[in-house]
């Protein structure tokens, strides 16, 4: 439990830091410069059975130009409309989406229960934004939605596929995923001005890119491997969301980020009660078989 609730701490500092330090580079750049310092952190742990390019290598390049590379090309661009914590928010669509898309492969209709949270999530976050605001929001509101969607998918997809790839651990084989993510946030940042982005970078925003990728992405997701074999399904639920209240927090407190407490506490309690919802719905449903 130590472990999740460190990595929650650490993914949580990461949705203010992106927006106070990162205003003025692209978020194609910092996807690309963020998953070029991850790579390097999962490939000594490279297992023998995923050190040649073969079909599931490739699959797995798949899944992280998904998973990583173009969520992170969304949510980073996200910034450019949207504050840390509205960010952070709006991640909690993500395991919304990890059920449809579940649902859709399946070739099954999802649970009734689905688009009441759906629906209660959806009310909570428009509660949050300032209808006046709401207009300059929606860019980045949508790019979350992708974000979202991506995540979930890759995570979808990497599940079945580990379900073939029995013997190996996850560690051994991620570092095919971040070359995938890699490979997909090259072309969106060279479409901009990479070169001239990254010349511009500052003493400190090399040391904040540094902690992204290397303790953020690398660090964190190793601790969270560890710790999500240590704990019970429904404690690993609760950390997974864990960093939505710790990042809102954070990017209030630690990065000063202007917030109305009016419409940002009860839209935040609303967002909660409907992941609590999905959960324990989530939960009977397994537990029934159904």
């Amino acid at each position: 439990m130590l472990y999740l609730l460190i990595v929650s701490l650490l993914w949580g500092f990461s949705f203010g830091l992106v927006k106070t330090e990162f205003s003025d580079i692209s978020g194609s750049t910092l996807a690309m410069l963020r998953m070029a310092i991850a790579l390097p952190c999962f490939l000594p742990f490279l297992g023998k059975p995923f050190r040649h390019l073969d079909y599931n290598a490739v699959r797995l390049m798949g899944i992280g130009a998904i998973q990583y590379g173009l969520m992170y090309v969304c949510l980073f661009s996200s910034f450019t409309h949207l504050t840390g914590y509205e960010v952070a928010l709006l991640t909690i669509f993500t395991p919304l989406y990890v059920v449809l898309v579940d649902a859709f492969l399946i070739r099954r209709r999802p649970p009734s229960w689905f688009w009441w949270t759906a629906l209660l999530a959806v009310a909570g976050a428009l509660w949050i934004f300032n209808p006046k605001a709401l207009p300059q929001k929606i860019p980045g509101i949508l790019l979350m939605q992708v974000a979202n969607f991506c995540f979930a998918a890759g995570q979808v997809a990497y599940r079945r596929l580990r379900l073939n790839l029995s013997g190996s651990k996850d560690h051994t084989c991620y570092a095919w995923l971040y070359l995938g993510a890699l490979l997909a946030t090259i072309p969106f940042a060279v479409a901009g001005n990479p070169i001239g982005e990254i010349q511009s970078l500052r003493g400190n925003q090399w040391l904040a890119l540094l902690y992204l990728g290397s303790i953020a992405s690398g660090l964190a997701f190793f601790l969270w491997n560890s710790g999500a074999v240590r704990v019970n399904t429904a404690t690993l639920a609760v950390f997974n969301n864990l960093k939505i209240p710790i990042a809102t927090l954070i990017s209030i407190l630690v990065f000063r980020e202007s917030a109305s407490l009016e419409r940002l506490v009860p839209g935040l309690i609303v967002l909660l009660l409907a992941l609590g919802w999905a959960e324990l719905a989530a939960r009977k449903r397994a537990t029934s078989g159904s």
